[in-house]
């Protein structure tokens, strides 16, 4: 059984229990998507995050890639080749892509020159 929720002023659907994760173009189901670009990431934003983060790892930073595709086949092969440019090791954990080491800078330039929309995120 489905709920949906209308904002009462506008009439547009605010919150729906059907149809599971929508393409951020065409607001439909990610299975009827109709949008021409589908280089895209279809994880929900339209950029792939690449951040630094340090938390609970003793002070050891790592670069962690979010917001991609959720082809886990796809995120290894990008994650072999990202590890290979920078020179450092790396792992895939519940789709998100994480290297060694501060390589933001390495990373952005990679997924640019792949047809990625990437951004800088956190500090």
């Amino acid at each position: 059984m489905a709920r949906d929720r209308a904002e009462p002023s506008r009439g547009r659907l605010v919150y729906s229990t059907d149809g599971g994760r929508q393409c951020p173009g065409c607001r439909r189901s990610e299975a009827e998507c109709v949008c021409k670009d589908r280089a895209r990431p279809r994880s929900g934003s339209e950029f792939v995050l690449v951040s630094r983060e340090t938390k609970g790892r003793k002070g050891a930073g790592v670069t962690t890639i979010s917001g991609l595709p959720p082809s886990d086949q796809d995120l290894g092969k990008l994650a072999k080749r990202l590890k290979a440019r920078c020179g450092v090791g790396g792992t895939v954990k519940a789709g998100v892509i994480e290297l060694q080491g501060d390589q933001r800078d390495s990373v952005i330039k990679v997924l640019d020159a792949e047809g990625y929309k990437s951004k800088r995120s956190g500090g």
